[in-house]
């Protein structure tokens, strides 16, 4: 029997379909913490990678050039996005919507270079995607932006907006605080906002730093910032007493708290955990995806 097709209700957004049986208690969340600095809770965790790293070696050597820690990470949130879809949610005009799609959102520099341009991508995912799917479609982004001289659509908009004077950029900017508030922003602009997506990642490892605790936006909708740090090698003891050289890296996420509750937002870090623990689950697509409650 084929799976039955939502259709678009009103009080839906484009971006995402309003819960309308969230539970009371969380409905009212947002008109106590009204912006997402308010509700921002903080995690961090430290992964051992030692086998991690060899197994991102062995694929590198079977033609994934490139293949890092960052992909695992993309593919280790997707996957469990699969498994716990209210990862995906959002808050937009102080009601909690399911996110349509899975939308990925990172800052890319044309070089390392403290003079170059950056801007930011924004890859469309599938919670039945593989590590392999999401290699492609991130290489692709981020090879499209290296290339390219004239700029993508953010950074297009974002040289319109500077030449106004400040005071017209301060409407044009109240304006499309009202319009995303109601739901009514294009499409146009909801797929070059930087604001707007399921989570936005950050490598500081590419520049041998530790994780930061990066702030998410009040503007827009992105509910989770996770930011990634270098390598650090440790010296431990095995079970048999014996000193080891084991790797880590480590992570800090910044969480809006208003999409789902502590208990379920525990759980799956834990799915985030295992799925970066065990990469070769990640190169087949899950064996089923969850739907959000309606």
């Amino acid at each position: 029997m084929a799976e039955a097709v939502y259709k678009r209700r009103i009080g839906d957004r484009k971006d995402g379909r309003l819960l309308r049986s969230y539970p009371a208690y969380n409905k009212f969340t947002p008109f106590v913490m009204k912006t997402t600095n308010d509700a921002c809770n903080y995690f961090e965790d430290s992964i051992e990678i030692t086998e991690i790293d060899r197994w991102l070696r062995e694929k590198r050597r079977e033609g994934y050039k490139g293949m890092g820690i960052m992909h695992l990470f993309l593919a280790a949130y997707v996957r469990t996005v699969a498994f716990r879809p209210a990862l995906n949610r959002f808050v937009s005009g102080q009601r909690v919507y399911a996110r349509n799609n899975i939308e990925v959102l990172m800052t890319v520099k044309h070089s390392m270079s403290d003079e170059a341009d950056e801007t930011s991508i924004k890859v469309k995912l599938d919670p039945s995607d593989t590590i392999f799917d999401i290699y492609e479609k991130i290489n692709v982004k981020i090879d499209e932006v290296k290339a390219s001289d004239e700029g993508n659509g953010t950074e297009k908009f974002a040289e319109w907006a500077s030449h106004l004077p400040r005071f017209v950029l301060n409407l044009v900017i109240s304006a499309l605080k009202g319009l995303d508030y109601l739901g009514w922003l294009p499409q146009s602009l909801l797929d070059i906002s930087p604001f707007h997506g399921s989570m936005i990642m950050t490598d500081l490892g590419s520049l041998g730093i530790k994780p930061v605790y990066h702030h998410i936006y009040n503007f827009g909708n992105l509910p989770l910032f996770i930011a990634f740090g270098a390598k650090r090698r440790v010296i431990e003891l095995d079970e048999t007493g014996a000193p080891v050289e084991r790797k880590y890296v480590d992570f800090r996420a910044t969480v809006d708290e208003r999409t789902c509750d502590g208990f379920y937002m525990a759980a799956s870090f834990k799915y985030l955990r295992h799925f970066l623990k065990n990469p070769t689950l990640l190169e087949v697509p899950p064996e089923r995806v969850e739907q959000d409650i309606f």
